[in-house]
């Protein structure tokens, strides 16, 4: 009975899936009332993005903060082709021991300003990488202009095999040391000067879904999380993307994540979020922010900024997350106010 519980209570709240809030709302009710257990409360994690445990370490000392988050680009990680630089890693690793906190890892190969190129130099100047970068758009948060940034050519096969070679690397010096490792973003808008690069769309979702399984392998013990909201070429699962990401995550006990938890809001409706909705209990980890843009955005309804209270009720209700990397600039971690005690998560 209570497998067809939740299938129904899951058809209701996706039937919701592009509505209005109190729609998606009222679905998540009705999951509840129909027996569908409720879920734990969400572990908070600060987001220190690249500045290092060690800038957050106030944050960190609070009883209600589990971890951080630190990114960390590529070419930090290998200034020289095949030597690895893992020193900040270990920093940050020390400090979060030091405070009985975990590290979450993000390895970032994707970048969102002008003049961040941050792949190692090799990748950028010989012509088996054909350039290691494309020019992509970006909207960083709420009404705000579109920015130039930079994709990584993850569909050369050559670069991918030293992306793979790194994430090798790292597991074999922190698997069971840190919390868990994660990916960036599925989402990219390369536009069509992509094309010279050998880009194509089914290309760019296999070297996603191969550098994520090369993650699980190099990473036995410590959690390995894909962020994914949006892939290009698809909208609304037209080519089962989506779907076929999700269900070889299951298989195989790879966490899901992103870098946004904007409530209801309907363009993730229609891509990641019912899918998050529909795996609820069945991924290893569901890892996901609150980051500065993410703050930006206003419920529809009132026209107000967010709450915590409406990120961390749509995070647990409906999206199933177990941990939440928030921005330092979240304005409950930058007063007195103290969470409900929550798990470290999974």
């Amino acid at each position: 009975m209570k497998r067809t519980t939740e299938v129904l209570a899951l058809t209701v709240a996706e039937a919701c899936i592009g509505a209005c809030r109190g729609c998606l709302a009222w679905a998540v009710a009705t999951m509840l009332a129909l027996g569908v257990a409720e879920a734990a409360e969400p572990a908070n994690y600060v987001f220190a993005g690249g500045d290092g445990a060690a800038e957050v370490r106030d944050l960190l000392q609070r009883d209600d903060v589990a971890g951080v988050q630190v990114v960390y680009p590529w070419k930090t990680l290998e200034p020289e082709q095949g030597r690895y630089d893992f020193s900040a890693i270990e920093r940050d690793l020390a400090v979060a021991g030091s405070l009985d906190k975990q590290l979450f890892v993000q390895v970032q190969d994707r970048f969102f300003r002008p003049e961040a190129r941050l792949l190692p130099d090799y990748l950028l100047r010989e012509p088996l990488y054909g350039g290691g970068l494309v020019a992509q758009t970006d909207t960083p948060c709420e009404g705000a202009p579109q920015v130039q940034g930079w994709a990584t050519l993850q569909w050369n096969p050559h670069v991918r095999e030293r992306f793979q070679a790194l994430l090798r690397a790292l597991g074999e010096r922190f698997d069971g040391r840190i919390h868990g490792i994660n990916l960036p973003e599925t989402a990219i808008d390369v536009g069509d000067g992509a094309k010279a690069t050998g880009f194509t769309c089914d290309g760019y979702f296999e070297a996603q879904m191969e550098n994520m399984s090369v993650a699980r392998q190099a990473f036995e013990d410590s959690h390995v999380v894909q962020y994914v909201n949006f892939w290009p070429c698809e909208w609304d699962n037209d080519h089962d993307y989506m779907g076929r990401l999700f269900e070889r995550a299951h298989a195989l006990g790879i966490g899901l994540g992103g870098p946004d938890i904007v409530p209801y809001r309907r363009a993730q409706m229609r891509n990641a979020y019912p899918f998050f909705n529909r795996y609820r209990e069945r991924l290893a980890l569901v890892a996901m922010a609150v980051q500065e843009p993410t703050l930006t955005y206003v419920d529809p309804e009132d026209g107000e900024r967010f709450s915590r209270e409406d990120f961390v009720g749509f995070a647990r209700d409906y999206l199933g997350v177990d941990i939440i990397f928030w921005s330092p600039a979240a304005p409950w971690l930058k007063s007195d106010e103290r969470a409900r005690p929550g798990g470290r998560g999974r």
